[in-house]
């Protein structure tokens, strides 16, 4: 059950990384950002680790969507296991939450990977590296790809 609290506070993570994925892109950085800004629990250097993830991992399209990695790696920052724990078990509470969110997040979206949600959004894939496709995708996909990664952003802080 999500407090009324919580919920605000979700809301503000959602407009956040609604606002950094616009003006600034990189998906799971802008998880990970407004997640740090309504709760903290990351670090700068956790959001810098992001950074590859963008584009289903290095721009591939093959991966899944940086905004679902984004929030994965926001629930391992505060469900996961420690380093200093990597022989006491696998901390399988934090594979159920983490499936929770890429079942819920497939529901939304009709996919996980970039390439899927790329379909989803535009009916055809891009090629990240070539620079016209990378134009005409930006304009194509319009606001879908904010949203995700809002819309993540507002389940991991609702999670947490």
């Amino acid at each position: 059950m999500v407090t009324d609290e919580k919920q605000a506070l979700a809301q503000v993570a959602y407009d956040k990384a609604m606002k950094y994925e616009l003006d600034f892109g990189c998906c799971p950085h802008c998880v990970l950002a407004a997640v740090q800004e309504t709760v903290g629990v990351i670090d700068d250097s956790v959001i810098k680790a992001s950074h590859g993830l963008s584009g289903g991992g290095g721009l591939s399209g093959i991966g899944a969507c940086g905004a679902l990695t984004g929030g994965l790696v926001a629930l391992s920052a505060k469900r996961g296991r420690d380093r200093d724990k990597l022989d006491k078990g696998r901390f399988i509470n934090n594979f159920k939450k983490g499936q929770e969110l890429v079942e819920r997040f497939r529901g939304e979206f009709g996919g996980v990977t970039c390439q899927e949600l790329q379909h989803q959004f535009t009916g055809k894939t891009y090629d990240m590296w070539n620079p016209e496709e990378y134009k005409a995708f930006d304009k194509d996909r319009g606001l879908q790809c904010a949203r995700a990664t809002a819309t993540v952003t507002k389940w991991v802080v609702e999670m947490m």
